[in-house]
């Protein structure tokens, strides 16, 4: 990789997340893992960039997803109504440009939106280093609030891992496993001990991947929401568990639970 060019490392962890897979009718769903608009999203948020602002420089930045804790899909049916008891107005408008009530007259408009629940990704983002720093920065005091997917989703801490002078897929694959504590235990349980490295499913982006995915984001203007596609590569890696050497002195003291295997 060119000396100019560094990884910024993220954690990507929170109760819920969601990202941007089909919203068709009453149904928004999200795709297994952060999407390079998502991510791009959260970046332009955290340096106080409007939605009507191109996303420019940021489209050249190369994106890799590692999944440490895949997490659950949850669906949430969800209900919306006018709290004056009126009928809900449908999409057309009247020569005024106010918005016709719906007929028959409708009441309740329901939806089911989905969401991964308990899942941890490390995503790196390969680019020049002046960039990377700057985005670096901004994290650290983001202008924006910042989220998974959607502004219900915020993330927990830490966000930012670090950043690494090395090829994206080199840096996916030495940082440590960031998969939350019960999903740590299980994998002991499973493995009958502490395995120095775990196998991870990685997506990372490249010219000559064998997949395509349609979440490059040309605009996020609310009236002007625009995708152009890129190439994947879907692969595995072998990352640090972080877990101590077997003859390694613990300072964990003693945990009231460890014969019930929690």
């Amino acid at each position: 990789m060119p000396d100019h060019h560094r990884v910024l490392m993220l954690r990507l962890a929170g109760p819920l997340q969601s990202w941007g897979g089909q919203s068709r009718f009453n149904r928004r769903e999200t795709r297994p893992e952060p999407t390079k608009s998502g991510v791009l999203g959260l970046l332009a948020a955290a340096q106080g960039r409007s939605r009507e602002d191109p996303p420019g420089d940021l489209l050249d930045l190369a994106l890799g997803v590692r999944v440490d804790q895949a997490g659950t899909l949850l669906r949430d049916y969800h209900t919306v109504s006018d709290y004056r008891g009126r009928p809900l107005p449908q999409a057309a408008v009247n020569a005024k440009g106010v918005q016709k009530p719906t007929s028959p007259a409708k009441h309740t408009h329901v939806t089911q939106r989905y969401y991964l629940q308990d899942a941890v990704f490390v995503v790196g983002i390969s680019g020049p280093a002046d960039l990377v720093d700057a985005l670096t920065a901004a994290l650290r005091r983001p202008a924006y609030p910042l989220a998974l997917g959607r502004r219900s989703c915020p993330p927990t801490q830490p966000i930012i891992l670090g950043t690494r002078d090395e090829a994206l897929n080199d840096a996916l694959s030495e940082q440590p496993w960031q998969a939350g504590h019960a999903a740590r235990r299980e994998f002991q349980n499973r493995h009958n001990g502490r395995p120095p490295r775990i196998d991870l499913p990685v997506t990372i982006e490249s010219s000559d991947g064998d997949d395509v995915v349609h979440d490059v984001p040309l605009s996020f203007s609310l009236r002007d929401r625009r995708f152009t596609s890129r190439r994947v590569a879907h692969s595995w890696v072998s990352a640090p568990t972080g877990f101590p050497e077997p003859d390694a002195p613990s300072d964990a003291g003693h945990d009231p639970f460890a014969l019930l295997g929690w």
